[in-house]
């Protein structure tokens, strides 16, 4: 599956990487919305949070309020992700190698 950042960089940004982590910030305006992409395990850490959206290749969909702060752990996974809320969303993301 393709990798976040060579899909929508306009919304992944690596801000670091070694060989056990890389971080990306992620920016979502309100109604941004990515191509399919795939993380590998991931911490979430939600600077500014709201409504998203993500989708899977077999089109199931999981709808999810980020809250400020909030800080998560998702399995790897392959999906869309659209911002559904009004203001900006700001997370970085620790995929684990």
């Amino acid at each position: 599956m393709a990798d976040p950042v060579q899909v929508a960089g306009q919304v992944y940004k690596p801000v670091f990487e070694n060989k056990r982590v890389r971080v990306l910030e992620v920016r979502m305006k309100a109604g941004d919305k990515t191509p399919m992409h795939s993380h590998p395990d991931v911490v979430a850490i939600t600077v500014r949070g709201g409504k998203v959206k993500f989708t899977a290749p077999d089109g199931q969909t999981v709808e999810a309020d980020l809250a400020d702060g909030s800080v998560m752990f998702f399995d790897a996974a392959d999906h869309i992700t659209e911002h559904l809320g009004t203001s900006d969303v700001h997370v970085f993301l620790v995929e684990l190698k």
